[in-house]
């Protein structure tokens, strides 16, 4: 098999993908497969198969360690967040500087930092804020790449933090912090103002001098704020803070305590966290599509899971002396985290006949999201009856948790409460952009973002000609079926922008109730969308349980090319656009790139297919 046999003859947009970030130098797509799969048979044919496929930086580094290279396996790290010193300050730059060199992307919590105007015993006499310094660390992420990948950066501030309100409002200059994603940690205990319509209180203790900073504001008033620079500028996200230390296998773990989010925000992680990533394709396993006697194979589908489990822990082995810093290294070895996840949802709901967000479809994917959490859990605690379960585990804080408890049968809560766990942390959904792009499936849990794109051409007719570009799971529909125009599809092809968003949080809810780690995420809501609106929509996501959420409108002005007003706009391909020519990416704000009639996100792997 050829990679133009693999994904197709006319995917030309998947076979420049593949040929441009993860072949290496010129090697067949066998030796690649082999090289990817590690010699592991039952990965390899889950690859052919398009069943599975590891993260991005799996794709393109393993094996290359032997050839002297120095790269990390890792999509995602957290770097320990600095102390309120000058010193840790610019320690924390250089290891993130380090980190991006190996091509991992970062993701650190500046809460600790004093806020603009503490008191500090230099020549300075106050400081310039926890803010100030993200525009040190954005610097750095530009500047720092590796193998044609720039670094990816997250950086959270609590919503307790006396800059929060800075904070807020920092990417509403579109010229600054162009380089890093922000997102604000939510209390439950601000939540609880807001809907009490109540005064919250901003606090900051300064060690160093004693200094107490506080201030008391609205809490409905700095809700609204949070909403509107979502609105209009799609950040900074929001992070459920209490939702995302109290649901997971490590709840109840004396001493382990979360220090940030990657950069999609798919993947908590202690201090010098890491995380390997791999995403199990849905719509593979779905018998018989497009049919009255289409099914999920259940069985297919938890076979996979065990060779993808033991697959990403035999991944984790090869990586632990290839990460940048010692820290992380220490890191994964006490705590093994792993991120296996799917892509594809919504093409399985298409070939299943099911509409995204409607009753059948949470009650499937509850199904799934179980099925999948207890699979992998028990493989888990195989593979640590055969190798040992991660050092800092303790089986009875596990079994307790709310989590575990939630999603294991009786069977895999007798393995683990005898054997333990090899890894502490299993499941995320991230946001698979270029793996989904080549593949040519929906991304995550995400819904197909158009049915079609319009394209216009001047070339052929000496005049500006406008003609419909399907997404490929509509093309094939039509093409079977004989359709003329995409008017005749049948009610399941929904798209992002025909959701209402109450079916969009349902999805993510009911997966977020299984998968222990997070949900990369993003709503997309149309321009006419309001602020009222999207305050419902954060609380309605907090009230459903999910870790974190943020939103992209239509036409705000953070926009991107992939816009739509009730019908997809038409996007020049070739005529007045250059090859390279960047606009900022709907999930993270950097700059995407137009490639081969698409456009890819460095920073966070989203594209589309046009």
């Amino acid at each position: 098999m050829n990679v133009e046999e693999w994904l197709g003859q006319d995917n030309q947009l998947g076979n420049d993908i593949w040929n441009n970030k993860y072949r290496n130098e010129g090697e067949s797509f066998e030796c690649w497969v082999d090289r990817v799969s590690g010699g592991d048979q039952d990965v390899k044919q889950l690859i052919l198969e398009k069943k599975f496929l590891f993260g991005g930086r799996i794709l393109s580094n393993r094996g290359l360690e032997n050839m002297g290279r120095k790269v990390s396996l890792s999509n995602c790290y957290v770097i320990t967040p600095p102390e309120d010193s000058i010193e840790e300050i610019f320690e924390c730059a250089k290891k993130l500087a380090r980190t991006y060199s190996y091509g991992g992307g970062c993701g650190v919590d500046i809460s600790g930092l004093s806020p603009k105007g503490a008191k500090i015993n230099n020549a300075a006499k106050e400081t310039t804020g926890a803010v100030s310094f993200i525009e040190l660390y954005s610097l750095v992420t530009g500047l720092i790449g590796q193998n044609g990948r720039r670094g990816a950066l997250m950086v959270s501030l609590d919503c307790s933090h006396p800059d929060v309100e800075r904070f807020i409002d920092l990417k509403t200059d579109l010229d600054k912090i162009t380089k890093a994603n922000l997102s604000v940690r939510i209390s439950k205990k601000f939540m609880d103002a807001v809907k009490e319509d109540g005064m919250f209180t901003l606090r900051y203790l300064r060690e160093a001098t004693g200094e107490l900073i506080e201030n008391e504001v609205k809490a409905r008033e700095l809700f609204r704020r949070i909403a509107e620079a979502n609105w209009d500028y799609a950040e900074p996200g929001a992070l459920f803070w209490d939702r995302i230390e109290d649901w997971n296998l490590l709840s109840n773990t004396k001493g382990f305590k979360y220090a940030g989010v990657n950069p999609c925000a798919e993947e908590p992680l202690p201090a010098g966290g890491s995380c390997l990533l791999g995403s199990i394709n849905l719509s593979e396993f779905v018998k018989n599509p497009f049919t009255t006697e289409a099914v999920f194979d259940f069985e297919g589908f938890k076979n996979c899971i065990k060779v993808c489990v033991k697959a990403l822990n035999e991944v984790l082995e090869e990586g632990l002396e290839l990460h940048p810093l010692q820290e992380q290294k220490e890191s994964v070895s006490d705590w093994r985290q792993i991120g296996l996840g799917i892509m594809g949802l919504a093409d399985m709901l298409i070939k299943l006949g099911i509409v995204y967000g409607a009753d059948g479809a949470v009650k499937l994917c509850d199904k799934i999201g179980f099925e999948m959490a207890d699979t992998a859990i028990a493989a888990s605690a195989l593979l640590a009856k055969e190798k040992g379960a991660y050092p800092k585990c303790c089986a009875r804080e596990i079994t307790e948790t709310p989590y575990f408890q939630a999603n294991t049968t009786k069977d895999t809560a007798e393995l683990v409460k005898k054997y333990g766990l090899r890894n502490s942390q299993l499941l995320t959904v991230a946001p698979t952009g270029t793996l989904s792009t080549m593949l040519g499936i929906s991304g995550g849990i995400e819904p197909v973002y158009a049915n079609y794109y319009e394209r216009k051409t001047e070339s052929l007719h000496g005049a500006d000609v406008y003609y419909k570009v399907y997404t490929k799971i509509v093309d094939f529909y039509m093409k079977q079926n004989k359709l003329r125009d995409s008017s005749e599809l049948p009610e399941y092809f929904v798209t992002a922008m025909t959701l209402d968003y109450h079916q969009r949080i349902h999805i993510q809810g009911v997966w977020q109730q299984h998968i222990d780690a997070s949900i990369s995420s993003t709503v997309n809501v149309p321009n006419q969308f309001t602020v009222e609106e999207t305050e419902k929509l954060y609380m309605y996501a907090y009230d459903n349980g999910l870790k974190g959420i943020t939103i992209f409108r239509d036409g705000c002005k953070r926009t991107g090319i992939l816009n739509t007003e009730n019908e997809p706009k038409s996007v020049d391909l070739g005529e007045n656009l250059e090859h390279g020519e960047k606009t900022p990416c709907p999930d993270c704000g950097e700059p995407l790139v137009f490639e081969g009639g698409c456009t890819v996100c460095k920073s966070c792997g989203w594209g589309k297919c046009q």
